[in-house]
């Protein structure tokens, strides 16, 4: 349920409206837009209260979601929501570009990059320090080293940092060293590290599982937003289909049906999704042509050698001809 309050609403008649929502032993969350502010309400509703609450002063209407995802809904919310990753405007009119290695290896390789990529005009720094493998035997990541390397490059470059958190027990520490916390595919269903991220206040990136719906998606986001979180983020990365060509099947369609759903920024993972570096940048400007608001780019200075996920992983050249190509798109469709 959401309680719409008129636009000169006061102080007083929010707090009270608040007050009556905690007596019932529920939740409130106000979000304030620039048109108007809304109070959702979280837990389970009584058949009631839906008409205590259109009497209060300053209510101008109560409406139900219907929606099982109440806080990521455009019910919920109709304005397009930003996400502020230092400067950064992730959700703004100009997609935002993520980009950096699969995995930190040394810091030469960290530094480099990261100079290379910012040149090209990325924003945004990527790395992985903790590396969910599908065989226990691959390359897992450095651990705090690696989250110190990302730092180094980041002193280095201004750069904000996203980096990926696996477990709840290391959300403490990938906060203090991240700007933005990622929550990849594997763990999209992982309740307990929703939960714990949802504590932080700071950006975090929920990625689509390898099969999982967009409700289930956007109910993984509800539960960072449920914890008090509200700067998310989603990231469309490819999903298991029948082929085997490309590592997993972007789903394009994602885009503007999240888009269509929620009012939360989408972002689109090209090099996860192809697993081939030479169809990253013509996925990459398909989902920048159908409304992305940015792209998660994996680059390396020299894949032949990368410890992770090689084959997908641009060098500085490749990715700097995606940059111009990216800007091309975003001019042709803005005009």
């Amino acid at each position: 349920m959401i309680i719409v309050m008129t636009k000169d609403s006061s102080t007083d008649q929010l707090r009270l409206v608040e007050k009556r929502i905690l007596d019932h032993g529920l939740k409130p969350q106000t979000f304030r837009g620039q048109e108007r502010c809304v109070v959702g309400v979280l837990g389970t509703i009584p058949p009631d209260l839906k008409d205590e609450m259109e009497l209060l002063p300053g209510v101008i209407e109560v409406i139900r979601v219907t929606k099982p995802y109440k806080l990521a809904s455009r019910e919920f919310h109709p304005e397009n929501s930003v996400v502020m990753v230092g400067n950064v405007m992730v959700g703004g009119p100009e997609p935002v570009v993520m980009a950096g290695p699969c995995s930190v290896e040394d810091e030469e390789q960290m530094v480099s990059t990261a100079r290379a990529v910012k040149a090209a005009g990325a924003q945004i720094l990527r790395g992985g320090a903790y590396k969910p493998r599908s065989s226990p035997y691959s390359f897992r990541g450095m651990g705090l080293d690696g989250l110190k390397l990302l730092q180094t490059a980041k002193q280095e470059t201004g750069m904000p940092i996203i980096t990926e958190v696996m477990t709840p027990a290391d959300v403490d520490i990938v906060a203090q060293y991240s700007d933005v916390l990622q929550i990849g595919a594997r763990n999209m269903q992982n309740y307990n590290l929703l939960d714990a991220v949802g504590e932080l206040d700071k950006p975090v990136m929920v990625k689509r599982g390898l099969a999982a719906s967009y409700e289930e998606w956007l109910l993984a986001a509800e539960y960072v937003m449920a914890g008090g979180n509200t700067k998310v983020m989603l990231c469309e990365r490819g999903i298991r289909a029948f082929e085997q060509y490309t590592r997993f099947t972007m789903d394009v369609a994602a885009i503007p049906v999240i888009k269509r759903l929620s009012h939360l920024p989408i972002i689109a993972d090209p090099s996860h999704s192809t697993g081939k570096w030479y169809l990253v940048t013509p996925v990459a400007l398909a989902a920048i042509a159908a409304g992305a608001h940015g792209l998660l780019i994996e680059v390396h200075p020299n894949p032949d050698i990368a410890k992770c996920d090689g084959p997908q992983s641009l060098t500085f050249a490749n990715f700097s001809n995606l940059m111009h190509q990216v800007h091309a798109v975003t001019a042709a469709i803005a005009s």
